[in-house]
Formats: C-alpha cells, structure tokens, sequence
C-alpha cells in the first residue's frame, strides 16, 4: 500500500523535531506496527505552499508518486488564512475575505480533480484546526473554510478528516509556541500555527484509520437446526 500527503508546513513536518516524527511518516509507522500489508509513504509538501502552489505542483512536478498511490491525503489552506490574517491585522478589518475562499475552492477542486485524473486512489481532506481559539474572527474564518473543504471533497468523492476536532481545547498542549491564542500573536515576530511532537502525534492517531480503515469484523450467522423427522414404515 502506498499512502501520498500533500500539503504545505504542517504536512512537511514544521516544528516536527525530526522527519520521523511528523504525521505523515508517524501515520506509515502505526499502519505498518499494526497490519500486515506493508505500507509505503511519501510527501509532496513544502513550507509556505498555499493552495494555488500545491495545486502548481500537483500538476507540474513529477506525479509518479500519486499515479502509484492507493490513498492520498490533502492538508492545505493554511498560508492562504495566515496571509489573509496578517494583511487584516495590520489593516483592522477583521472579515474574511470572500475572494480567499472562492479562490481556495477553486484551487482544492483542482488538486483534487487531477489526483482524480491522475490515480485510483482514494482521497482524505484534513480541516483546519483553529490555533487561536481566543479570536472569533479567526474561528469565523477557519469555520467557513472548512465549509468549504466539506463541499469540495463531497463532490469529489474524498472522506473528510476532522482535524480541527483532534485539536479542539488542546491548543496549547498540541501546537508549538502558543501564545495567547489570539490573532495578534502572528504580530510578535513569530506563527504559533505549527504542531509540536504531541500535535503530530494526535494527527497521526486521528488519520491512520482514515488512511487504513480497520476491516469490519465479520458476522457470524446462526444456523438453523432442523429437526429430522423419522417416517414409519
């Protein structure tokens, strides 16, 4: 079995202490630790990609790993929410930007849509976690992207993995850095945006039966004993 990520900074093991430790490779680790079926994994995700990148690189760079692949997953629209946040802050208006998720949608159809042409594989979009859960607008905005997320990967066919479940109340236990968990905490000269070794982890455990889902256990069905009745002669 061979399982593709693609993504951006969270996905290419940001803040991860090693590469080993990111989700992607944890997620291979606990398929391969508990299944027979050996799994192979790959990445194609680099810091900083928004969506429009990672779709550039899906149709452009070398995409004998997803031709080949049997599950691919898709972690993106971070940078395209931090971007929007910044410029906001320093701006002062706190709304999301309708051109940003139109946008967004279109470039995540487009990612998926070329998998799709690409592979049999099957898809997994990751939601959004919120890394500042003390700012409504940034809630806002990370609630109507995933919106957006559910209505594409429906069209496409893909499971959708709640990421921002996984690290709801858990901020500042899973991502490294944290702060106050407010927007103006990207103004200190820093993102506390990325998982640290916990976070990883709690992706990895969330994903892996997203990935591999565990075989549905097999029911057993009662047999009917009929009686056998003796004929006289």
């Amino acid at each position: 079995m061979i399982y593709t990520a693609l993504g951006d900074s969270i996905t290419f093991g940001e803040n991860a202490t090693s590469p080993a430790k990111a989700y992607p490779q944890l997620v291979v680790s606990s398929l391969n630790a508990a299944n027979s079926r050996k799994v192979r994994g790959f990445v194609l995700a680099r810091p900083g990609w928004s969506s429009h990148e990672l779709l550039d690189a899906v149709l452009w760079q070398d995409s004998s790993m997803i031709h080949l692949s049997d599950v691919v997953s898709v972690w993106i629209g971070g940078v395209d929410l931090a971007s929007t946040a910044i410029s906001s802050l320093l701006t002062g208006k706190l709304q999301p930007d309708e051109r940003l998720l139109s946008s967004y949608r279109a470039n995540l159809n487009g990612i998926l849509q070329q998998v799709r042409h690409l592979s049999r594989a099957n898809l997994v979009c990751c939601t959004q976690y919120n890394p500042f859960p003390n700012s409504a607008a940034a809630g806002e905005w990370i609630g109507r992207l995933n919106r957006v997320t559910r209505e594409v990967a429906v069209r496409h066919g893909a499971k959708v993995a709640p990421a921002h479940q996984w690290f709801e109340g858990r901020q500042a236990e899973l991502i490294a850095g944290y702060k106050t968990g407010r927007l103006q905490d990207v103004l200190s000269g820093s993102l506390p945006i990325h998982p640290n070794n916990l976070g990883h982890r709690a992706i990895a455990e969330g994903l892996a039966p997203y990935i591999h889902p565990a075989p549905k256990p097999v029911k057993r069905h009662s047999v009917k004993r009929h009686s056998l009745k003796r004929h006289k002669r």
